[in-house]
This record gives structure tokens, sequence and C-alpha cells, in this order.
């Protein structure tokens, strides 16, 4: 998340692994709007395995799934988002508002320039 020229990047930490943060957060949503893990990786740019290893790694960190998956041959195939991982997802989107709405004005947006001086 971009607010003028600070970047913040919020990670939820499970151990040494990312439970969230901005790409998982990104993925959830696509899978969301794509109905499965591959048509989220596709429309994020990212391979299956990648998709797959984040949605794996939520998986371990949460102590509800964020993400089902539906195995079959018919129209029950794919992944969806389930109210756990919506719950999740609000939450963090909020939290990342907040900290937008808390950078707006402050000394560290205002007094930093777009690009540094030269050297002397």
């Amino acid at each position: 998340m971009r607010v003028g020229n600070l970047k913040v990047k919020m990670q939820l930490l499970c151990g040494d692994e990312i439970a969230f943060g901005p790409g998982k957060a990104d993925l959830l949503e696509a899978i969301d709007r794509e109905g499965s893990i591959s048509g989220a990786g596709r429309a994020l740019g990212m391979s299956y395995r990648r998709a797959w290893l984040l949605v794996d790694a939520m998986r371990r960190c949460w102590s509800e799934p964020l993400v089902d998956t539906l195995a079959g041959g018919g129209k029950e195939r794919g992944a969806r988002v389930t109210e756990h991982g919506r719950a999740v997802l609000r939450a963090y989107r909020a939290l990342e508002g907040e900290v937008a709405e808390l950078a707006i004005g402050s000394v560290l947006i205002e007094g930093v320039r777009d690009t540094p001086l030269p050297l002397t």
C-alpha cells in the first residue's frame, strides 16, 4: 500500500511464515472473483504453483481455513473464499485504510522529497 511516498507493507506472521500480507490479500480477492486458484494465479500473473503455495501457507497458519478447494468432475470444481477468509480479508483491508489515514498529513508524507538531491 502506498500513500504518497510512504510504502507500508503489513504482514501477519506465524512463526517464520507469513500468515497474511498484501500478496495473500490480493490472491484471496482473485480467488473470490475467479472461482479457482489457477484462475486467480493467471489473473495476478503468477504461476499455479506459486498461488497454490500461498494458499497452502494460509492453510497451515490459520486455525480455520481461508480457502476451500472443491475437487470433482462436475460443476463443483475450483476454490472459494470461506466466511472466515472474507472476515480476515475485510479486517486486513480496513487496517490498511486506517494506516493510510494516519499517514495523510503526517510529517513522514509531507516532509520527504519526490527524488533525492544529487550527491555533493
